[in-house]
């Protein structure tokens, strides 16, 4: 847990450093779970942004972009079922005086046990080898199906307090499974109560004409209110879907882990409208394709497992989120969810509007049912980041920081390095530059030894270094760094545009 910490303080640390994130309002001692991203941070975020529009939107001729407004009528909410039902249980340690969220703490216990069965399984795949059977072991072994039934139990209790709104009982399972604050290690705690997550503001020139709003804290409702909108002008056939990326906003009193939980927070979601009846087909296709683009990444398969949902939402027959390793353990990344027919209908019965497909192949008319895709920008951003920050240990016993991202999302794609200031060569680096800029994010950099600027732009994630020397001058050629392997090589200056698109093209990535 220790070296977690370390890790996750080295993640912050570094995202400041460099200019990813920083403390939103610094200069007046912040906000709590606010940040503003720096300038490698913007390009990095937009990159993300744009690899998944491109996955989501290009890749598929059924499916389209969407920017709804953050301001939406008033009853969208109440339809949506938000205005009644979107809360978390909360609970307060009266010695420490801190809040968490109850089902938070219950599942963070429950992966403390997990995580005890994973060692069990990892000791003994080391001891026996080739010949160990893992199935056989969590099957056969006493501490892991001991471990597996207290899970087991606890997810049982788990659900049934959370279908049944049952506070008091939430209260109990904490108290009964001996779950201590993180901070102090009291065990002295409030009742569990339910708090609504809604922003809520106001719309009109005077107080008193004014009309209660609320922020908006999803995404999705934009796009269902625009169902028909979209689905006729763009002569949409079932299935299709519709992406939108934008800003949603939670007063989540519990924010925490830097940018994984905050109050202001971007989504990327699709809502795959289908057939009543195919839903399932279309939630496991969804479940997969999500998962490879994941994949695509290269952040390493073993930092993925799909969660089955305990607990579905009001309007879901079936959950799953993506988790990802994080520096603080497997966490949410991405949700996929079989909304079935809520939406639509909900919005019909509140609007008064009829929101149906004519399907001519069933010569009928009908409410689609929806499968999400929803993944939060921030959090993929906080994944790729803190998996791309390595400490290595070079061969001559130095070591070096490296932020190895991902080269297509990277913010810098090159940075062009005059081997001395003078001579001719920061003529010729600027030349580059000005060649190079028109397709990628490049930058000059010209201060500090070669060797000096080498580590700068590995902790910044650059993925190619262009060094031009005095060779240049005479045979046009350059030397070419890799990021990740220190490779260097000789290339052509000619040959630079299409050796660094190879690299950092979404194609070239998502194929």
């Amino acid at each position: 847990m220790a070296k977690q910490e370390d890790v996750f303080k080295k993640v912050i640390s570094h995202a400041k450093e460099y200019g990813y994130i920083f403390g939103s309002s610094e200069i007046y001692d912040g906000l709590s779970a606010v940040y503003d991203y720096g300038q490698n941070g913007a390009e990095l975020k937009k990159n993300l942004r744009e690899y998944w529009w491109k996955s989501m939107v290009f890749m598929h001729q059924n499916i389209v972009g969407l920017d709804s407004a953050i301001f939406m009528h008033p009853t969208t909410w109440k339809a949506s079922g938000h205005v009644d039902a979107f809360n978390d249980p909360l609970i307060d340690n009266k010695d420490s005086k801190k809040r968490y969220r109850a089902d938070v703490l219950v599942e963070d216990y429950r992966e403390k046990i997990n995580q005890k069965i994973e060692k069990d399984i990892a000791k003994a795949q080391k001891r026996f080898g080739e010949a160990f059977d893992e199935n056989e072991f969590r099957n056969t072994n006493p501490n892991v199906l001991r471990r597996q039934k207290e899970i087991d139990d606890i997810t049982a209790e788990l659900t049934r307090v959370q279908e049944e709104n049952d506070l008091v009982g939430f209260k109990q399972l904490i108290e009964d499974l001996g779950i201590a604050c993180p901070e102090s290690g009291s065990k002295n705690w409030t009742d569990v109560r339910q708090f609504n997550l809604m922003f809520g503001t106001k719309l009109g020139a005077s107080a008193e004409s004014a009309t209660d709003l609320y922020l908006r804290p999803e995404t999705a409702q934009g796009i269902f209110v625009n169902f028909l909108n979209v689905q006729k002008t763009g002569r949409m056939k079932i299935p299709f879907g519709i992406a939108q990326t934008g800003k949603a906003f939670r007063n989540e009193i519990v924010a925490r882990q830097f940018i994984f939980r905050m109050r202001e927070f971007e989504q990327m979601e699709m809502q795959f409208f289908v057939r009543p009846g195919e839903e399932m087909k279309w939630y496991e296709y969804w479940k997969e394709t999500r998962l490879q683009w994941h994949l695509s990444l290269g952040l390493g398969e073993e930092n993925y497992r799909f969660h089955d949902h305990d607990k579905l939402a009001h309007y879901a027959n079936a959950a799953a989120d993506i988790e990802f390793d994080f520096p603080f353990g497997f966490k949410e990344l991405e949700g996929i969810h079989s909304r079935t027919d809520f939406d639509l209908k909900a919005h019909e019965e509140y609007s008064g509007k009829k929101l149906q497909f004519f399907d001519p192949e069933l010569g009928k008319s009908y409410v689609p049912y929806v499968v999400e895709t929803s993944v939060g920008l921030d959090r993929l951003f906080l994944a790729v980041f803190s998996k791309a920050l390595q400490e290595e240990e070079l061969e001559d016993g130095s070591q070096r920081t490296v932020l190895k991202l991902p080269a297509v999302v990277a913010p810098v794609k090159a940075a062009i390095l005059p081997l001395v200031k003078k001579d001719g060569l920061p003529e010729v680096a600027q030349q580059i530059v000005d060649d190079l800029k028109w397709k990628f994010n490049v930058m000059y950099d010209e201060k500090d030894a070669i060797g000096r600027r080498y580590r700068r732009q590995d902790a910044n994630g650059t993925p190619f270094c262009i060094t031009v020397d005095h060779d240049t001058l005479n045979d046009q050629t350059v030397t070419l760094r890799d990021r990740d392997t220190m490779e260097q090589k000789r290339v052509a200056i000619a040959d630079l545009k299409p050796i660094i698109a190879q690299k950092t093209d979404a194609e070239h990535w998502l194929k």
